[in-house]
């Protein structure tokens, strides 16, 4: 790779692209990431909006409604408060005997990396839901007969919090989709409409669920405990999340003959509405 050939507000794109490709909990439809403001360096700060409800009244024919009810639009704060970064370089050696795409598929590589790390980052935030099926002191231990069980009790906690069924979503570990795939009562992806399998992840839908699957679901080792996955199930809602790839540059090491990238990912998380957010915590079956 040229270094005079490298842009780094294209680079920086095409870092974000691959990002947003490929995370779960970070990804629209999951989480909010509608905001306003600009991310330049970490503590900085967006904007958040949250609307208000609307409240309903009876109408009386020939009779005045009363006046239009003004919204409250509630706005929070988001602070950018991780900055992760990554670093390689390419021998010159290398990219001669190797494929000619080497330096693109190191910046797939770094975006996978950064992905990892904001998505468990993002899921960190389980711990201030407000419904909860299990503890860390009393955990499930789900089987193939009541999987697809724990998650209809998921669905009614949202249900009784008044959280609308369109948009919900459920992730779970590679092992209680496992579990899943043994009901027939869960709908696995390949007979999903082609609009709902566009989220990462998909797996399927249960439960009123769009079922995703994530390695990313916290897990939870508590001293003298038993170890638990979390399995978040929730409504976009919920929470919101504001990233960016402030820098990113190509450089020649000093002491090596070879091509250099590093770059900056600048991003933060936060739980606006509890309530939409529901947490079970599963012990994978011996």
């Amino acid at each position: 790779m040229a270094l005079d050939n490298f842009i780094p507000v294209l680079w920086s794109a095409r870092l974000l692209s691959n990002l947003q490709r490929t995370l779960v909990y970070g990804q629209t439809g999951v989480i909010n990431r509608d905001y306003e403001g600009e991310i330049t360096a970490a503590g900085d700060s967006v904007t958040i909006n949250n609307m208000g409800r609307v409240s309903v009244g009876d109408y009386t024919k020939n009779q005045d409604m009363d006046n239009a009810q003004t919204l409250d639009s509630t706005s929070r704060k988001l602070l950018i408060d991780q900055s992760k970064y990554f670093n390689f370089q390419i021998d010159d050696v290398d990219k001669i005997q190797q494929n000619p795409k080497l330096m693109d598929a190191a910046m797939q590589e770094a975006a996978y990396a950064l992905k990892n790390t904001a998505d468990s980052y993002i899921a960190s935030h389980y711990v201030d839901a407000a419904h909860t099926i299990g503890s860390d002191t009393k955990v499930v231990s789900p089987t193939k007969n009541d999987a697809y069980e724990y998650l209809v009790d998921l669905s009614v906690k949202l249900d009784e919090a008044d959280v609308p069924e369109q948009g919900r979503w459920v992730v779970v570990t590679p092992w209680y989709e496992g579990l899943m795939l043994k009901d027939d009562r869960f709908v696995k992806a390949g007979n999903m409409s082609s609009e709902q399998r566009l989220l990462n992840g998909v797996i399927g839908q249960a439960a009123g669920f769009t079922v995703l699957k994530s390695n990313n679901a916290p897990l939870s080792k508590p001293e003298g405990g038993t170890e638990n996955h979390k399995i978040i199930a929730g409504h976009g809602m919920a929470w919101s999340y504001a990233d960016q790839a402030t820098q990113v540059e190509a450089y020649r090491p000093e002491k090596r003959f070879a091509d250099a990238v590093k770059g900056l990912h600048l991003y933060g998380a936060k739980v606006t509405r509890p309530e939409a957010l529901a947490v079970l915590s599963a012990a994978r079956p011996q």
